[in-house]
């Protein structure tokens, strides 16, 4: 395709348009996202929300809310993460098809929130599975998930699928499928996936 955008512009005017396999590609899975219907806390009446006609999810193309993740494309993980609830959401996660994304929703679902000290709780989803998008708030408003949506939109649109800097789902070096947490003897076994986080000692976490 010619960088020409002068050129571009006077094509259009007689209908002609100018574009890329890949653009095409990422300008139709932007639009159809389809999230896992599932909830885990007070965020998910947010989420639910999101989609009532006041709100209108649907105007963005992800109204479609799947109830089997092998359907979805996109998680949300709206609220508390419990240590109980956590293989769950992995295993979700490793059952949905790729390309495939997560939005952490909520202070819970990034850092486990006013939670955070309990015993019971994940300190993030992001210790287990790669979160694309974060939307901080206690819980944050369906205006909020909006937002998140149309920003992961854009992050989509933007994605390479060959050559350097190309997105996750086109890296076959990248992996698609994290290790499901099992309960030991004080914690979660393993405490987090090293493919997606890492403790501050080692330079990462929160």
């Amino acid at each position: 395709m010619t960088e020409d955008k002068q050129l571009q512009d006077e094509l259009a005017l007689y209908g002609v348009h100018l574009t890329l396999l890949e653009q095409v590609y990422n300008w139709g899975r932007s639009n159809s996202l389809w999230p896992l219907q599932f909830g885990l806390a007070c965020c998910a009446i947010e989420m639910i929300a999101s989609v009532t006609a006041r709100y209108d999810l649907g105007r963005f193309g992800s109204e479609i809310f799947r109830p089997s993740p092998r359907q979805a494309d996109l998680m949300i993980v709206s609220g508390t993460v419990t240590k109980k609830m956590a293989p769950q959401v992995v295993r979700l996660y490793n059952q949905m098809a790729e390309p495939k994304y997560v939005l952490a929703m909520g202070a819970c679902a990034i850092s486990g929130g006013p939670f955070k000290g309990g015993y019971n709780v994940v300190k993030g989803i992001d210790r287990y599975i790669p979160v694309d998008i974060f939307v901080p708030g206690c819980p944050p408003r369906p205006e909020a998930l909006l937002n998140g949506i149309i920003h992961l939109q854009e992050t989509i649109r933007r994605q390479k699928l060959s050559g350097p800097g190309k997105a996750r789902h086109a890296d076959r070096d990248q992996p698609s499928e994290y290790a499901i947490p099992e309960e030991g003897g004080r914690d979660l076994v393993p405490q987090y996936n090293a493919e997606t986080w890492r403790p501050s000692w080692q330079g990462g976490g929160k």
